[in-house]
């Protein structure tokens, strides 16, 4: 008899490339979403190459891919375009610095992230998932943008933990400095695409200069007045972070180092996680046996309190639908580097300034390294060493992995589990979010859901 089961359905996904294009065309989707850049033999082979003005090559093998971020770290920094980019927002904070100038960031801030401190300020992230559940309650039975949502829990975390009794920190104003900025100046220019030099005026960050400034501005009045006031209670990481001296040098953070470092802590903290669990309930919504699953886990484990972090180790379930999330949607679909010497690649010659992208989304997605890669499915992650930990790259790897991954996991779990453990959600029809990459794989539209009491 012929098979006449219908196709599996699959979760949103990017339509990647099945043409070639020139530099404008190639522009002109790359300010729309970054991600139609790809190719879909990108999801097929271990590399592809091509010349865009400049020469480039996405690199979907492990092995190789290893060798860029561990073995040979110094000959792949981050390219010109992420720096001219990002660089007006966060200086030459960890996020950009290379060399030297990011080695003694790095070691100054590691002890910052410990899993002690973090322990310690978990109690504000479950608080601040309490009033996020409170506000979806008291919404009513009624359609409810989980991404707003999470981008104020996740907002009111990154403050607290911040600039915690932040009265001197005007939150709404650094949230729409960042808003602005991540939306302007995020959009991909032509003079970056064609490298042409930093003073090389770019229109979307002309719109968003003031708007940096004053954020900072306001960063620099916060710090100043906490070290004339000194900590109180638990250290936040801005406490720590003036505490902290790098142990080699004894060098410590001045006040502009310490403020580019934290905005890229609140930029980087709270934007992608708030993706991360925007994306984590699309897909509970789109598998019901998937979310009853979670929600079983939740109530079992909370029994109608918000989570913890001592909650977190008890919700493996719940961890491996944000393990799966960041695999189908990472929050930078794209790394880029610039090759700095001659170098062999999965057979291909690698020259001085070619543009070395790690197309995450695609390696995420990759035919030869995952089964069933389009398909939600978080029993993948049920044993965490079967993983290549170089085809699965969310924070990215070697020395310059995300130095606050941890923080982010634990508190996408505390929210997810306390959420999950009060409502049951299902979509709303005819509002599937669009994966749509500028800075960050955002759900374009909303995630749109409706709330019932669980």
């Amino acid at each position: 008899m012929p098979d006449t089961a219908l196709p599996k359905r699959l979760p949103v996904r990017v339509p990647l490339v099945n043409e070639e294009w020139g530099v404008l065309k190639s522009l002109q989707m790359a300010r729309t979403n970054v991600l139609r850049i790809i190719p879909e033999v990108a999801t097929t082979q271990a590399i592809v190459s091509g010349k865009t003005g400049k020469r480039w090559h996405m690199i979907m093998d492990p092995g190789a891919i290893r060798e860029m971020l561990l073995d040979r770290l110094d000959q792949y920094p981050k390219s010109v375009v992420t720096k001219n980019l990002l660089k007006p927002a966060i200086g030459e904070s960890l996020f950009i610095a290379e060399g030297v100038h990011w080695r003694w960031q790095r070691r100054t801030a590691a002890p910052v992230f410990t899993h002690r401190n973090m322990m310690n300020l978990s109690p504000i992230m479950t608080s601040a998932a309490a009033r996020c559940a409170d506000r979806i309650a008291a919404a009513g039975p009624r359609a409810v943008n989980l991404l707003d949502e999470m981008v104020t829990t996740t907002f009111d975390v990154i403050a607290d933990v911040t600039f915690s009794g932040g009265d001197t920190f005007d939150r709404d104003g650094v949230h729409n400095a960042i808003e602005d900025y991540i939306s302007e100046a995020g959009k991909i220019s032509l003079f970056d695409v064609l490298g042409a030099p930093d003073w090389v005026p770019r229109p979307g960050r002309i719109m968003s200069g003031k708007a940096m400034r004053d954020m900072k501005s306001v960063a620099d009045k916060a710090i100043e007045a906490r070290m004339q006031r000194g900590p109180e209670g638990v250290p936040d990481l801005l406490d720590l972070l003036l505490q902290g001296e790098d142990p080699k040098s004894g060098r410590k953070m001045n006040t502009a180092e310490l403020r580019d470092n934290l905005l890229t802590f609140i930029v980087a903290g709270h934007e992608t996680t708030a993706l991360t669990l925007a994306w984590s309930m699309y897909l509970c919504a789109f598998d019901p046996e998937v979310q009853e699953r979670a929600r079983v886990e939740a109530q079992t484990v909370l029994q109608g309190r918000a989570a913890t972090g001592d909650d977190v180790a008890h919700l493996p379930f719940i961890r491996q639908i944000i393990d799966e999330a960041l695999r189908l949607y990472p929050p930078a679909g794209i790394v880029s580097r610039t090759a700095l010497a001659r170098d062999v690649l999965c057979g291909h010659e690698i020259r001085p300034g070619d543009t070395c992208m790690i197309p995450i989304y695609a390696l995420q997605r990759s035919k030869l390294l995952w089964d069933d890669p389009d398909a939600f499915l978080p029993d993948r992650f049920a044993d965490r060493k079967s993983v290549d930990r170089y085809a699965y790259l969310p924070f990215g790897d070697g020395p310059r992995i995300c130095i606050g991954a941890s923080f982010a996991l634990q508190e996408a779990v505390i929210i997810l589990a306390t959420i999950l453990s009060r409502f049951k959600f299902t979509p709303v029809e005819g509002r599937d979010p669009d994966p749509v990459m500028i800075l960050t794989l955002r759900p374009q539209g909303g995630v749109w859901l409706t709330a019932e009491p669980a």
